[in-house]
């Protein structure tokens, strides 16, 4: 018997809502990345870009546990002579939590062009709407 190995052209993607409404932010995108990456799947191949798209809703009700959200500092740098720029999470999840959410996510997908690609197929919103329905997601629940 010989090992199956998924092609990208024969993989079906569906689309997952996770409701990160009073869950810890971290095991939220841990999910997510999961599920983006294609883990979950019987047929994962490590090599091929299988994973689903993911949509997360109520981004802005998600928690950091203990003494992060003062802690915490997220660090960017505008590119010229002492521009470090630094931001405390408890100020980002204030003004913009799909931003933290989305790096939490990216920081947990390989640093390659799999992750690249897999991390086009996240879409976070801070309320509990999306603009999805089209394509008919279904709310992912971990076994």
């Amino acid at each position: 018997m010989s090992t199956f190995m998924a092609k990208k052209e024969t993989v079906d993607r569906k689309w997952y809502v996770i409701d990160a409404a009073g869950k810890p932010l971290g095991k939220t995108a841990s999910l997510a990345a999961t599920i983006l990456r294609g883990k979950h799947r019987p047929e994962f191949t490590p090599h091929v870009d299988c994973g689903e798209f993911v949509i997360i809703i109520n981004a802005s009700k998600a928690v950091l546990t203990g003494k992060k959200p003062e802690q915490k500092k997220y660090y960017h740098h505008s590119g010229y002579i002492g521009g470090l720029k630094e931001v405390d999470y408890k100020t980002l999840m204030a003004t913009r939590p799909e931003f933290a959410m989305q790096k939490a996510v990216k920081g947990m997908l390989p640093h390659n062009s799999i992750g690249d690609k897999a991390i086009t197929r996240l879409k976070v919103y801070a309320g509990d709407t999306h603009k999805h329905e089209a394509q008919k997601p279904e709310v992912y629940t971990a076994e």
